[in-house]
């Protein structure tokens, strides 16, 4: 563990309003706080203050509890001494669950979006399209390491190659998003901001993902959301309903008809933010 890497204030980005109820958003792997962007006008119409940490960019010598526990610290000060509500992209999910573990009562709400399920809880591999990553990741690490780096030279170069590669296996409403203009674009500066320089915090959110974790959830107590698309082959749904039955907190679940992994993001960050916002006056539109 590297001490200069506690030290170091991490680096965020702030979208929607400079005064409102913080949430913190998990963006996924890959991916970067950018993703943020997709959802500025959501967070401003609703007076949110979302705020989305460069993980990717911390000292990849921090890891496992130190790493998870240093992100609470970060979320902390930005919290200074207020409730904050936690979104969860994807493997950024599992990073946020971890993270709640050290920030306990001080969040509000726990909003799972296509979420990553812990692989040791079930074969979930067989209908998964990135399942040789996470195989890869497991069972040879330095393999997994140099493909990572391999796709960071791609970005580099051929930025709409690794786009395509990515999305080759695109069902359902991703197959839809990946044909329009905005979406690719969005999706390759994050991929920039992801593989160009930060290739081993990427690298150590993936390798900690795939290490057995279900015990970690029969501690989430917290108002706990689920979001997924019910055609998702990232994570498939039947991660949905594995976490569903096994968060003590879950009090929602939401399957999205005809949507796979990102378009199931696209329609429930818009909702997010609909329900943790404020109207003018400050009144909660929480029910």
């Amino acid at each position: 563990m590297n001490a200069k890497a506690i030290q170091q204030p991490l680096k965020f980005r702030q979208f929607g309003s400079d005064n409102g109820q913080i949430a913190i958003y998990f963006h996924g792997a890959p991916g970067a706080p950018e993703e943020g962007e997709f959802f500025e006008f959501y967070a401003k119409e609703h007076g949110l203050r979302l705020i989305c940490f460069d993980r990717f960019s911390c000292d990849a010598s921090l890891s496992g509890a130190a790493y998870y526990q240093f992100l609470a610290q970060q979320i902390s000060k930005q919290a200074a001494g207020k409730q904050v509500d936690v979104i969860g992209f994807s493997i950024g999910a599992f990073i946020a669950i971890q993270t709640y573990s050290y920030l306990g009562d001080s969040v509000r709400n726990l909003h799972l979006i296509s979420a990553a399920a812990p692989l040791d809880a079930g074969d979930f591999f067989g209908a998964m399209a990135g399942k040789q990553v996470f195989q890869l990741a497991n069972t040879m690490p330095m393999l997994f390491i140099l493909l990572s780096y391999w796709q960071g030279l791609l970005t580099w170069l051929f930025p709409k190659a690794l786009f395509r590669l990515l999305f080759a296996s695109a069902v359902a409403g991703d197959k839809a998003l990946v044909v329009e203009q905005v979406f690719q674009s969005r999706i390759i500066k994050v991929l920039m901001m992801c593989f160009l320089g930060r290739v081993p915090g990427y690298v150590r959110d993936i390798r900690s993902y795939v290490q057995p974790w279900k015990d970690t959830l029969s501690d989430l107590n917290v108002n706990t959301h689920i979001w997924h698309g019910a055609e998702d082959n990232w994570t498939p749904v039947a991660m949905a309903d594995y976490l569903a039955s096994v968060i003590p907190g879950c009090t929602s679940t939401k399957i999205f008809s005809g949507l796979s992994h990102y378009s199931c993001l696209y329609r429930a960050m818009p909702e997010i933010c609909r329900q943790l916002g404020t109207v003018s006056g400050g009144q909660s539109l929480l029910k």
